[in-house]
């Protein structure tokens, strides 16, 4: 993979496409993940696994980032806020081979690049909080070298 932080881009402009302007997911990553990044196949797939199960799971998801949002409803945050945590959420639960603390490094620069000046804060005070219940519901699978801490072996 080139650069996963460009299909990361892909997988968040293309989940704004379905979410904001009506498109499939298919025209999605068609029209933005495959144009944006062109001969990077490891990264198309990536980035066409994270669109697929973000959008597929988005009930879920935002039930998710409720638990963890005292007095707000999930409809009321910031576009980029909310699918950016659905994204981070997404790759905690079903990207094994991505280490947690680098997916929510991750989610924190792209709140800083694409949405409030206060939403990297944000980010990463949520997806703390997420981090810690599905850790406690054992629904992190992470496995190998530099994936689990050392409180979980």
């Amino acid at each position: 993979m080139q650069n996963r932080r460009a299909a990361r881009e892909a997988a968040l402009k293309s989940i704004y496409a379905v979410e904001i302007g009506d498109n499939s997911t298919k025209e999605a990553a068609t029209n933005i993940i495959k144009y944006l990044l062109k001969d990077d196949l490891d990264g198309i797939r990536f980035a066409e696994k994270l669109l697929i199960i973000t959008t597929d799971e988005k009930k879920e998801l935002d039930s998710i980032i409720e638990e963890h949002i005292d007095n707000w409803k999930v409809d009321r945050l910031a576009v980029i806020d909310k699918l950016l945590l659905r994204m981070a959420i997404t790759e905690l639960i079903h990207f094994d081979d991505i280490p947690a603390k680098v997916t929510i490094n991750e989610a924190i620069e792209l709140a800083k690049d694409y949405s409030t000046r206060k939403s990297g804060n944000f980010v990463n005070g949520i997806l703390d909080a997420v981090l810690t219940s599905l850790k406690k519901e054992n629904r992190i699978r992470k496995k190998g070298r530099g994936l689990i801490e050392a409180s979980n072996r």
